[in-house]
């Protein structure tokens, strides 16, 4: 059947036009800066939008969900400062919407409340767009549960308003009923309004508010930086100015303040506050990062290494085609088995083919893999490290035997050559190679060099060498002075002091969950 068989087409006009594909924009609320509270179907859309139009405050790891080919375009404004203004950001939507582009409106917080999302959504309906709303979790609420603070509460109030704090104090005509909040209402929540708050305290005072009520100041609230000051409307003013205390920040003012010393939760987590810089390659780092991310740190990815595979398998595909030789395979890494079996699957072969051969895997996270495989690990060394696996592999093999070893180009020598000497035969085939990271961007450099760190963690070798090469050489001392070092093993801090970094902590168990005890309990003694 022909397309006029499933169209009329004289009266939906030329196909073409039926195929022609239409742009559509998603206003979507980013949420208040915590990645983990960034909604699902917000998450769904980053990942199929072909232009990504961002605001000031997106969080970094709420941008890795995009597309990888989409267009980014930042708009952020700052006080005073406005990279594109409200009219060019409304045309960029409908330009981008015209040309059948799939378009993600990324703002902060929710984008109906204060975030001009009304406004955005009327002009893409007046210039004929589609549009929907990917509503998001608001600041008013979460900054102040991340602190402790509940907006309402029964043994408190019932009832709470959100009110914009940006409105100018020398505005001839107040748009805020400051007599009918500062006197009808529970818990008042001024989002943006810090660089008023003298402004706000004596309107909410001078309009019948106690000078008593509560206040609290929360600045980056939900993430790890988060910022708590605690005081009255009549000295919460002086304490700010006193700490210094900047933007953004939202201000909630009622008797519920008074709750945050039974329910502050969030400061108790043991990393509370750390910055860790996470070197690991981006496609393996995020079990690293959702560790620290739990335990309150703030996790800063700055992947150092990328796996890249093997241009040649042909030397594994000969090794599998003759699998059967084998009385032991050694697996010294979860890239190694990755790569493994999907070369195994695309030359036709299955698990079934490794009947009777003996497998060995260097530490837990390897074996994991391997038994996700519905595959026996028969062999993991105490010492997850090349020498752990000579020991327990020297009481097992027998001369004669064959091992097949896939693993990384530039891996140390020390496992084939022992081995040799023991009367085995060993085929060592390379899968893939830990390469130096494509350059990371000036900002995350900067932030690296400049910025406040705690620790730095290496997982590696190739992590440290090739971070050492991103960051310059230069720049080791005065990252060592203000961050401790952290390592995955003594390999690897071999390497660390090697490139005269101060090595101030290794891991116990070489693993990435003994890389974060270690650290955890570091945080703890200080």
């Amino acid at each position: 059947m022909g397309l006029a068989g499933y169209w009329n087409l004289s009266s939906t006009g030329d196909w073409r036009s039926i195929m022609k594909k239409k742009g559509v924009v998603y206003l979507i609320g980013a949420g208040p800066g915590d990645p983990g509270l960034f909604t699902l179907k917000g998450k769904r859309i980053l990942g199929e939008a072909e232009v990504i139009i961002y605001d000031r405050l997106i969080n970094d790891r709420i941008l890795s969900f995009a597309n990888p080919e989409a267009e980014l375009i930042y708009v952020g404004k700052t006080s005073g400062e406005h990279v594109f203004s409200q009219d060019k950001i409304n045309a960029l939507m409908a330009e981008k919407a015209a040309a059948g582009k799939t378009v993600a409106r990324l703002k902060g917080g929710d984008p109906f409340l204060y975030g001009r999302g009304g406004e955005e959504a009327l002009y893409l309906r007046q210039h004929g767009c589609d549009f929907e709303i990917v509503p998001g979790v608001t600041s008013a609420i979460a900054v102040p549960a991340y602190a402790g603070i509940p907006v309402t509460h029964r043994d408190a109030t019932s009832s709470f308003a959100v009110i914009t704090g940006h409105e100018k104090p020398n505005k001839k005509e107040s748009s805020i009923k400051w007599k009918e909040i500062a006197n009808g209402i529970g818990t008042l929540v001024f989002l943006m309004g810090i660089e008023n708050l003298i402004f706000i305290c004596e309107s909410l005072i001078n309009n019948g508010k106690d000078a008593s009520t509560p206040v609290a100041l929360i600045r980056w609230g939900t993430l790890p930086c988060q910022e708590v000051i605690t005081g009255t409307l009549g000295n919460i003013a002086g304490k700010a100015e006193e700490a210094g205390f900047k933007p953004p920040a939202v201000i909630v003012i009622g008797e519920v303040v008074k709750l945050r010393e039974q329910l502050a939760w969030v400061e108790e987590k043991p990393l509370w506050g750390k910055r860790i810089v996470v070197t690991r390659a981006r496609n393996q780092a995020s079990l690293l990062v959702d560790k620290i991310n739990k335990l309150g740190g703030e996790a800063i990815e700055f992947p150092s290494i990328r796996i890249v595979k093997e241009p040649d398998l042909s030397p594994l595909h000969d090794a599998l085609h003759t699998i059967d030789k084998y009385s032991w395979l050694v697996f010294t890494s979860v890239n190694s088995v990755d790569i493994f079996f999907e070369e195994m699957r695309n030359i036709g072969m299955d698990i079934r083919e490794l009947k009777g051969i003996r497998i060995c895997a260097i530490g837990p996270a390897t074996k994991e893999k391997l038994e996700l495989r519905a595959l026996r690990v028969d062999v993991i060394p105490d010492e997850y490290r090349a020498e752990g696996i000579l020991e327990e592999l020297y009481r097992r093999v027998k001369p004669g035997q064959s091992v097949l070893l896939p693993r990384a180009r530039g891996a140390r020598d020390i496992l084939p050559k022992t081995i040799r000497r023991w009367g085995l035969y060993v085929d060592e085939v390379y899968l893939y190679e830990a390469q130096a990271a494509l350059q990371g961007s000036e900002f995350s450099r900067e932030k690296i060099i400049n910025g406040h760190l705690d620790y730095v963690t290496f997982t590696s070798s190739s992590t440290v060498s090739n971070f050492v090469k991103i960051i310059g050489k230069e720049n080791v001392k005065k990252i060592d002075k203000k961050a401790k070092v952290v390592c995955i093993g003594p390999i690897t801090a071999d390497k660390a002091r090697e490139n005269e970094f101060t090595v101030d902590i290794v891991a116990d168990h070489y693993t990435i969950d003994g890389l974060v005890e270690a650290i955890v309990k570091d945080a703890r003694s200080v």
